[in-house]
């Protein structure tokens, strides 16, 4: 069986991959044959990606919304587009997550020229600095002119002390951020000079998605009981996190729901947030 992915690229069909996708949304054993053999049932030779996804997430939905609002992960930080302005939010928020201080689009001097930093942050006596190159393409890589270009961006702004979080800091790491991939000359290049990268599957250990699950720190967009343009809505009010929505449920009289809708997208996002992921999957 041969699967089209979006580049156009024909490659064999993963079962085994698309087992730990259905396993990552939180449906048990049972749950994720019954879905897996389904799909495997309505699959055909030469099958694109996107149709793969949409089957997988069309029958996990109906199993339970929570499921395929997991599986959707890595869409819904698509979603997060199409300019990349939520995503840089959304990072912040990530950021703050793990302890640290965060603020979002600022402007420093260089030595040479001034650059726009999307997202500094801080922690332990630590500033960073971090760089969110946002794709809508389900494939993309970011490839190594990337870091080559941020290192000299870094380089130009360190050394220097600037006034964050009410104290004289110099910045004292780098972090280049995607939601895509990252090229193996893009991770060797940083590696060699101590750029920190985090992408969709990068660290394996401690990549956004790993983070994203261990932290239950999902986007609104991962939500499947609303249209498009209600999510668009709640971001343009400044709400990017499903967790901000259990907080402050009123957040939803925004969009009118009636009051049936209502309750099935907090339900939705209450189990969302109570799944507890396994270390292995």
């Amino acid at each position: 069986m041969q699967i089209k992915k979006y580049s156009g690229e024909i490659v064999p069909f993963n079962g085994e991959a698309l087992r730990k996708s259905l396993t990552r949304s939180g449906a048990d054993v049972d749950q994720v044959n019954q879905v897996y053999n389904k799909v495997l049932n309505e699959i055909y030779d030469g099958i694109s990606t996107r149709e793969l996804y949409q089957l997988a997430f069309d029958t996990l939905k109906t199993v339970r919304a929570s499921y395929a609002a997991r599986y959707s992960l890595k869409k819904a930080l698509r979603d997060l587009g199409p300019e990349g302005f939520y995503f840089e939010k959304y990072i912040a928020h990530l950021l703050q997550s793990m302890g640290y201080e965060s603020t979002t689009g600022q402007t420093v001097q260089g030595h040479a020229v001034s650059h726009e930093l999307d997202v500094v942050a801080y922690k332990d006596g630590k500033l960073i600095t971090a760089e969110c190159k946002f794709r809508n393409d389900i494939d993309a890589r970011i490839s190594v002119t990337t870091p080559m270009y941020y290192l000299s961006r870094f380089k130009d702004i360190s050394n220097i002390n600037y006034q964050f979080f009410e104290k004289q800091l110099q910045f004292h790491e780098g972090w280049l951020i995607t939601n895509a991939y990252f090229t193996s000359d893009s991770i060797d290049f940083a590696e060699y000079y101590q750029i920190n990268l985090l992408s969709w599957d990068y660290p394996k250990d401690n990549s956004i998605k790993k983070r994203v699950d261990k932290a239950v720190f999902y986007p609104i967009t991962c939500l499947t009981t609303l249209s498009d343009a209600e999510k668009q809505q709640l971001l343009k009010n400044q709400l990017i996190l499903v967790k901000d929505l259990v907080n402050n449920p009123e957040k939803l009289d925004l969009l009118n729901l009636a009051k049936n809708r209502r309750e099935e997208v907090l339900n939705e996002a209450h189990e969302l947030l109570n799944y507890e992921v396994e270390e292995e999957y």
